[in-house]
């Protein structure tokens, strides 16, 4: 098998372009863990270099015809890669709780999903580093105060140092994407544990932001929160004017409040 034909169907565009897929790959520490896993290889330009650091490399890819071409391709990856949809797929399987790392050219129309993922399995993963389309990355990474500021960059905050790294043109595909790309990396924080329930934080931050134009007191009315806390002064803001920490800090205002 000579290539493998790109899928609109599964967002695929292949990169090219052999810098920019060693940069991708120098982006983790490879501290802390043993295994690493690349969502979406392709052909594997990112998964070479990945092969030659100290590191296990597994590989979950849904096309089988470059599950095929991987297979062919590159023998340090026998027995290691899994031919399933990544979002619908229990990791532990492979990974049985150890901590590993994901790295990945993301497939654009999954990759927030990717994101949701890695945070629910936050506690295996202490690291994680790709490429998205661009606007996607720099809200990843956006502090408050800006449009682009939103659900994915406080949840995404609230566990992981994040950073956006670099911007990568359209050429270096095939095919070429209708968007700039950008490489972003998170890092687990040393104490990613909440002071305050999880479950609730993300109902609030996700309230909150569903009517972002709206301030927080009358966003946050299907919460059904006491007229006392309400008069609080922090519910005169809108969501994107509330750091991390102070929606943190919000959450547990709530949690007093009996909700």
């Amino acid at each position: 098998m000579e290539k493998v034909t790109a899928k609109k169907h599964l967002g695929q565009h292949f990169l090219k372009d052999e810098s920019v897929a060693k940069n991708i790959a120098d982006t983790l520490n490879l501290e802390g863990y043993e295994d690493v896993l690349e969502i979406g290889p392709g052909m594997g330009v990112l998964t070479k270099y990945l092969l030659e650091k100290p590191i296990n490399t597994y590989v979950i890819e849904i096309d089988t015809e470059s599950v095929e071409y991987l297979g062919v391709h590159y023998a340090k990856l026998k027995d290691k890669i899994i031919s399933k949809d990544f979002l619908k797929y229990d990791i532990n399987e492979v990974f049985k709780g150890k901590q590993f790392a994901i790295i990945g050219n993301f497939p654009y129309n999954i990759s927030t999903q990717i994101v949701f993922k890695t945070l629910e399995y936050r506690d295996q993963i202490p690291e994680f580093a790709g490429m998205f389309q661009k606007e996607v990355a720099e809200r990843i990474c956006e502090k408050k105060g800006s449009k682009a500021y939103g659900i994915l960059s406080v949840l995404a905050q609230a566990f992981y140092d994040v950073e956006y790294l670099f911007t990568v043109d359209e050429h270096v595909f095939n095919p070429p994407p209708k968007v700039k790309s950008g490489v972003m990396r998170m890092r687990r924080k040393e104490d990613y544990s909440l002071p305050c329930g999880e479950k609730l934080l993300f109902t609030v931050v996700k309230t909150a932001f569903q009517q972002r134009r709206k301030t927080l007191r009358n966003s946050l009315k299907t919460l059904n929160l006491s007229d006392i806390l309400r008069e609080d002064e922090v519910f005169n803001l809108r969501p994107e004017q509330l750091s991390v920490e102070e929606f943190i800090a919000l959450t547990q205002k709530i949690e007093a409040d009996g909700v």
